[in-house]
């Protein structure tokens, strides 16, 4: 006994019957003769079911996709973590809710640790990375500044992180310092220079100056740093969010073109 496997979807054949039915009255009406009736029904149904799969198609392939949510790792040191504020009013929170207004389908996620360094850092990517990343943004640095840590060191930590990113397939946005003339010239072209240097050679996004936004407003005069003169309030926050926002777009927009 022989089985006929259909391999048309489910709803294909309500149609071609329903589509039968159609036919059989219309035929009926114009009086076909009978040796017709069954080639008319064959030939009319299939022809419009096989319009009905083409259209189907069609809009399928058409149709808008629907993006998945983003997971964007946050990873850095106290500016990142929200150092001093409230729980919803520190970086990463702030420029989450950012995102989602300018549109954007993303999670945020919060890797920032106070106090840490490059050495810190990179000795916690993959930790940080445990849960799976569609982007990183790296905010390394000020710490090791304020430590007079050999640029050297901190550029090889740096390296090596986004080596691993790169290894990895992972959009990265690098937001680097400006180092103040405390230790010497030396100190400040080595430092300054690490970041642009290290987005080059990897070819990832830089954010030169992480907290640029918030200097250009302190120096007119507004409120926007916390009592211990280092981090930024909630205003400032917010400040730090609208300049680098835009930028954090084109690293999603890498992101979903890697996917």
């Amino acid at each position: 006994m022989l089985l006929r496997i259909s391999t048309s979807p489910a709803w294909l054949g309500k149609v071609r019957s329903t589509c039968s039915k159609l036919i059989c009255q219309f035929c009926g009406a114009l009086m076909i003769p009978a040796r017709l009736f069954a080639s008319v029904r064959y030939v009319a149904a299939g022809l419009l079911c096989k319009a009905l799969l083409l259209l189907s198609l069609v809009i399928s392939l058409t149709a808008p996709a629907q993006a998945d949510t983003l997971r964007l790792i946050a990873l850095g040191d106290s500016l990142t973590h929200g150092y001093g504020l409230e729980q919803d009013k520190g970086f990463v929170p702030q420029l989450q809710a950012w995102l989602q207004a300018q549109g954007e389908d993303v999670i945020v996620v919060n890797m920032g640790v106070s106090g840490d360094t490059t050495e810190g850092g990179r000795a916690r990517l993959d930790w940080a990375l445990a849960d799976g990343a569609d982007a990183l943004m790296l905010e390394l640095g000020g710490n090791d500044l304020l430590r007079g840590i050999d640029p050297a060191r901190s550029r090889d930590n740096l390296d090596t992180m986004l080596a691993a990113l790169s290894e990895r397939g992972i959009p990265v946005l690098l937001a680097g310092l400006e180092a103040p003339l405390n230790y010497g010239v030396d100190f400040k072209e080595a430092f300054d220079g690490m970041y642009p240097d290290l987005a080059t050679k990897h070819g990832v996004l830089l954010y030169p100056s992480f907290i640029a936004g918030l200097e250009k407003a302190r120096d007119g005069g507004e409120d926007v740093i916390q009592p211990d003169g280092i981090h930024p309030n909630a205003a400032g926050v917010a400040l730090i969010v609208e300049h680098i926002g835009p930028m954090v777009q084109q690293l999603l927009a890498r992101a979903r073109a890697g996917s």
